[in-house]
């Protein structure tokens, strides 16, 4: 079993037998039907990914690799709010008729201020600190800017990241407000996996843990059936992720320079209802 499968499945047997439900309350997300989406949930959930043992995804149950780095190479590269730079649909149902999803995500990452160094927005300002100043304490993003909220089609969910480099190896620690277990945990380990490997690489440094932080861990009501079969899954060993080491430039990188070698995992396809 991966290690990416054993915390997975500690969380979910975690939130099922330990979790609060919401029942009792109004709650703002809805199914299709209009009906109140509730969940059952943990607060306050921290799991450590250590990127030199093993990368972390998912074999119980697929993780659709190309798409998650599609989606964070979207955010974090290209700095795009509009779906029509975006390959798959996952954002569809909140962008509006000209493709935005308003003021969210990449738009937040593209927003440059000054500094006494020059220029720069949350993504540049990083690489130079990783370059130019890795004993720093202020290596970080954070897209939750409560002036643009009332701007943005969904608040961001994840939202912060903090790098910390210690001796040659760089770390991260990814915030996490709201995590849809099902549909999205295992999707956001990946994307920033890969890219605390990415600035790792274009940085001359060694990736090292990923630790994720998240606020409320939940499991929603017409996911629970659905969890409860994908966690009795037979699971395989982690994959490994081959990264081009010709890229030496952030914005060189491209869908076709990761490879997933070995990636044996459960096929089984589900039709994952998302709440709105």
């Amino acid at each position: 079993m991966s290690r990416a499968d054993e915390i997975f499945v500690q969380n979910a047997k975690e939130i099922l037998t330990e979790g609060v439900w919401d029942t009792d309350r109004e709650v703002r997300p809805r199914w299709s039907d209009g009906t109140p989406a509730h969940t059952v949930k943990k607060f306050g959930i921290v799991n450590r990914y250590d990127l030199r043992r093993e990368f972390p995804i998912l074999t119980i149950r697929r993780t659709y690799f190309r798409s998650c780095v599609d989606e964070l190479l979207w955010i974090w590269q290209k700095k795009s709010n509009n779906i029509r730079d975006l390959h798959s649909h996952v954002w569809d149902q909140w962008a509006d008729e000209s493709g935005s999803i308003g003021r969210a995500y990449g738009y937040q990452l593209a927003v440059k201020n000054k500094y006494p160094e020059g220029e720069f927005d949350q993504v540049d300002r990083v690489l130079y600190d990783l370059k130019h100043n890795p004993a720093s304490r202020r290596i970080m993003t954070n897209i939750y800017n409560f002036a643009d909220l009332h701007e943005m089609h969904l608040y961001p969910c994840a939202y912060s990241m903090t790098f910390n480099v210690s001796g040659r190896v760089l770390n991260g620690i990814l915030n996490q407000r709201s995590n849809d277990m099902l549909a999205a945990n295992n999707w956001n380990v990946v994307q920033y996996a890969v890219l605390l490997l990415m600035f790792a690489q274009v940085s001359g440094l060694e990736a090292g843990e990923l630790v994720h932080v998240i606020a409320d861990a939940h499991i929603y009501d017409r996911h629970v059936p659905l969890v409860e079969e994908i966690i009795t899954h037979p699971h395989y060993p982690a994959p490994k992720l081959e990264i081009d080491p010709s890229v030496k430039d952030f914005y060189d990188f491209s869908l076709d320079s990761f490879r997933l070698v070995d990636y044996v995992c459960d096929t089984t396809k589900y039709t994952i209802p998302i709440a709105e």
